[in-house]
Order: C-alpha cells, then structure tokens, then sequence
C-alpha cells in the first residue's frame, strides 16, 4: 500500500474539494486575463496592468523543503527494465505473426 499520508498528522481535504478550489481558480485567472487582453486592446500600456497570477496552489506545491527531499532521494528502482523490453519485444512479434497469417489467408 502506499505510504503518501501516513507521514503527516493532518488529514488531506477530499480530492473533490481539492478539484473544485483548482477550478475555480483557474477560471478566476482566465477571467482576469480576458479583462488585462481587453484592457490592452482598448488602449491601455501593457505595463500599467495587473497581471494576475496563481493565488491558489496545493499544499505540496508550497513546501519547498519537502520537494527538494523527494528529489535527492534516489528511488528504490528504474522504472524501465528488462521485462519491460521483453514484453514489448514479445508483443511485436506476436503482431508481425498475425499480420503475417492475416496476409497468407
């Protein structure tokens, strides 16, 4: 089983909430955009507009020190390996047959 909460005391908001808050605010930035590119086809300097930005973003995204230790950490294995080659090998052949049968029928 994975072990991604196990390490901390607080209990995650559920991933419903989690979507909803996401998509509310990319639609509050894509919103705000509409307004800067209307603003700045009306005349105004680009410059003299706020520019909105991200004021949402999920808790991992914020703990730079929990990401930087992920990071260094080496994980446990490759994830492409010999039988990951092989099954592809095998698939490919077994393809190449059936075409070929399909062909000779």
């Amino acid at each position: 089983m994975s072990q991604r909460h196990h390490h901390t005391e607080a209990v995650p908001p559920p991933k419903m909430d989690l979507r909803a808050h996401a998509h509310n605010e990319r639609h509050r930035i894509h919103s705000e955009l509409c307004t800067v590119a209307n603003h700045v086809s009306s005349g105004l300097e680009p410059e003299d507009l706020h520019e909105p930005g991200r004021a949402w973003v999920p808790l991992h995204h914020h703990d730079a020190e929990r990401g930087k230790a992920s990071a260094a950490k080496p994980s446990a294995r490759h994830w492409k390996m010999k039988m990951w080659k092989r099954r592809t090998t095998v698939r490919k052949a077994r393809a190449a047959v059936t075409r070929l049968v399909a062909e000779q029928a």
